[in-house]
């Protein structure tokens, strides 16, 4: 159920961040909002929510929804929007109003849904949280014997 809610939240945030951007400031369709808000909305929180949130935390994660909102609008934008500026512009103001209210939403997912410790085991002869490990050697001389 708690699921349902965070879904249900990040589709209000698109839909207002959507009448916004593409809508207030330019003419969109109330079709082109609904389908740009449920792209987003399943796109953000399978790839960031449910992948990368428990992994990099909520700074990267924020990074990675911006990037990705202001990708999908871009993409999809230059297929059903018929004006450049009405792309640019929107893509950006939405991203950004996207990426305010998704801070919310991760207080909500920080709040309600705690991060099962199973979820995170990792594999044998892997580095978790998706640290690199460097190893440091002096080299030989061959010239030295």
């Amino acid at each position: 159920m708690e699921q349902a809610k965070v879904i249900l939240l990040k589709f209000i945030v698109c839909l207002i961040a959507f009448s916004v951007g593409l809508d207030m400031f330019f003419n969109a369709t109330l079709t082109d909002i609904i389908s740009f808000s449920v792209t987003t909305t399943v796109a953000t929180y399978i790839l960031a929510d449910r992948i990368l949130l428990p992994r990099l935390g909520k700074g990267n994660t924020l990074m990675a929804e911006f990037l990705l909102t202001y990708s999908i609008v871009w993409l999809f934008g230059s297929i059903l929007l018929h004006s450049y500026l009405q792309i640019a512009w929107g893509s950006a103001i939405s991203a950004v109003i996207i990426t305010a209210g998704e801070v919310y939403v991760h207080k909500f997912l920080a709040k309600h849904i705690p991060i099962k410790k199973e979820e995170m085991h990792s594999h044998p002869g892997t580095t978790p949280k998706l640290r690199f490990v460097t190893e440091f050697a002096e080299d030989e001389d061959p010239t030295r014997k």
